[in-house]
């Protein structure tokens, strides 16, 4: 059920019989020379509409633009700074709140967002309005993700190459697969700064100069398809684990005492 798509007696029925809903959020940001700046987007809506189809629970309208300031220096990426996100999806969730809705399951695709989803999440809980926990998606199948690729990429690597071949093969350019791995860093650990337990490093550019990590050569749709199919099994167990809990289950808990 996509909130968007209905009108207003038939949410009011939803609104009635159930409290969760399904955020998706990612951004609009660079992802190498081979995806498109909508990718996190992208993949966050996919995995929000399966979970509605499968379970039935509502889907809000995605959050395209995230926290991306350190993917500023490539043509065209979008961001918004921390604290207007996380008032922005805060205020989002209120207003699902007004309307009955005390339990969320944000379905993000991008990691820029996370711990800003996690300070609302505490916010929320804080104030007794909703309980809202972040799902990434590569987070949910760690194991088959590393058994899938043998170079495997934290951002525009051939795990979200082969979810957008599997998702949007139109918008892959398949041409610039060994650019992107070429240009990139194919060996992210050895790439990215770090000195004496330190990040040395603000921005993507500083580690990758095409803003790609990992070997993109080595995905493809038919990989992508696994990796949708056994994630989405982990969203789906998620919601449904989500919606059946009592609210008291949810509450933060009460001062310990001696």
């Amino acid at each position: 059920m996509h909130l968007a798509d209905e009108a207003w007696p038939e949410l009011e029925a939803y609104f009635e019989e159930e409290s969760l809903a399904i955020v998706p959020l990612g951004s609009t940001e660079q992802h190498g020379p081979h995806l498109p700046e909508g990718t996190d987007h992208l993949i966050a809506e996919a995995f929000a509409d399966e979970a509605a189809a499968r379970t039935g629970y509502l889907r809000t309208p995605t959050v395209t633009v995230g926290v991306s300031p350190h993917h500023r220096q490539f043509p065209g990426t979008a961001w918004v700074d921390a604290p207007v996100f996380r008032d922005y999806v805060e205020s989002y969730v209120r207003n699902l709140a007004y309307h009955g809705i005390d339990r969320v399951v944000f379905v993000n695709a991008h990691g820029g967002n996370v711990q800003h989803l996690r300070e609302v999440g505490r916010r929320l809980r804080d104030d007794d309005v909703a309980y809202a926990v972040e799902w990434m998606w590569d987070e949910s199948i760690p194991d088959l993700v590393d058994e899938v690729f043998a170079h495997n990429g934290p951002h525009a690597g051939p795990k979200e190459t082969a979810l957008i071949q599997h998702l949007h093969p139109d918008l892959v350019h398949e041409d610039r697969l060994e650019e992107a791995r070429d240009g990139g860093a194919i060996d992210p650990e050895a790439s990215i700064r770090t000195r004496n337990g330190s990040r040395t490093f603000y921005d993507c550019v500083e580690n990758s100069s095409n803003g790609a990590f990992g070997d993109q050569t080595d995905a493809s749709a038919e990989k992508g398809a696994e990796l949708f199919d056994a994630a989405s099994d982990q969203l789906e167990k998620l919601c449904e684990w989500l919606a059946a809990r009592d609210w008291d289950e949810l509450r933060a808990p009460e001062r310990v005492t001696a």
